[in-house]
């Protein structure tokens, strides 16, 4: 498996392309390519073609969950299509793979979008929606978690907004949509994450059970230690001692109050545009 960053909130020297505070990753797994999430904006397209990576070649766009930084990407990649069939190029419909709550709108403090802004008619003629919240298996290594069990105190959600669910009832946003990528292989775990608002913790217990596997290569991705309490910080970093994680991609929404934190007890390695990982 092959990751390359396309959007990061950091940039590396020596490595031109351009960031913002969202992510997305190209995924290449055996036969499949995936788009992991699509940032806020039309960068990901740019960076991709100073990568010679082909916006249009992926199979799945997959979505760790519904707010603005990795959703609202979605209007360029449709317009990208649109340019395309417009030139009478081929387009290539791939899968949309997602929590069915990462598709719905969410409202912040009474007025602001925060979450998916393009309506499911819309997304239908461009993408096969696939709308889960059982794991499935992408490739035979590669698996979309889905739903997020949540079972460390330390790790409750705050809700952010408010959210309207397919019963059209409007609920206290506690991000159930959020989700994540787990590589499985006979050596571990390779966990790929988006901003892990059901708690790294979680999404790591939940990975060991899907995969059957107990040991964690490594986690690339948004932790959500952002002004974290002392106590979470403490909690999360035991965890991933007691687990025997060594090494650490954290990054988008990982603050560096963080990162000094978990250094002590893990590795912590750089993540920027641009940046590649293999395994």
């Amino acid at each position: 498996m092959k990751i390359t960053v396309l959007v990061d909130n950091n940039t590396l020297i020596d490595n031109y392309f351009e960031g913002e505070p969202a992510l997305s990753f190209f995924i290449e797994e055996g036969d499949k390519t995936v788009l992991f999430d699509t940032g806020y904006s039309g960068l990901f397209l740019k960076n991709a073609a100073l990568m010679e990576i082909d916006p249009a070649s992926p199979d799945y766009v997959v979505l760790s969950h519904g707010h603005l930084d990795h959703t609202w990407g979605l209007a360029e990649l449709v317009k990208y299509y649109t340019n395309r069939e417009f030139q009478g190029k081929t387009v290539h419909n791939p899968a949309l793979l997602c929590h069915p709550l990462a598709l719905t709108p969410t409202i912040f403090e009474n007025t602001t979008h925060i979450g998916n802004i393009i309506k499911d008619e819309v997304l239908k003629k461009y993408f096969d929606l696939n709308l889960k919240t059982e794991p499935f298996w992408i490739t035979e290594n590669l698996v979309f978690l889905g739903e997020i069990p949540r079972q460390f105190e330390f790790e409750t959600t705050e809700a952010i907004g408010e959210k309207q669910n397919p019963n059209g009832d409007v609920i206290p946003d506690k991000m159930y949509d959020d989700s994540a990528l787990a590589w499985c292989s006979d050596e571990g775990i390779v966990i790929i994450t988006g901003c892990s608002h059901s708690g790294i913790c979680n999404i790591i217990e939940y990975a060991k059970k899907v995969c059957k596997n107990d040991t964690i290569i490594d986690i690339i991705g948004g932790f959500h230690l952002l002004s974290a309490s002392e106590k979470r910080l403490r909690k999360t970093a035991e965890y991933l001692d007691q687990r025997n994680v060594n090494d650490i991609h954290p990054c988008h929404c990982t603050d560096l109050e963080a990162k000094i934190f978990l250094s002590r007890y893990c590795n912590v390695r750089e993540v920027g545009v641009g940046s590649t990982f293999k395994f």
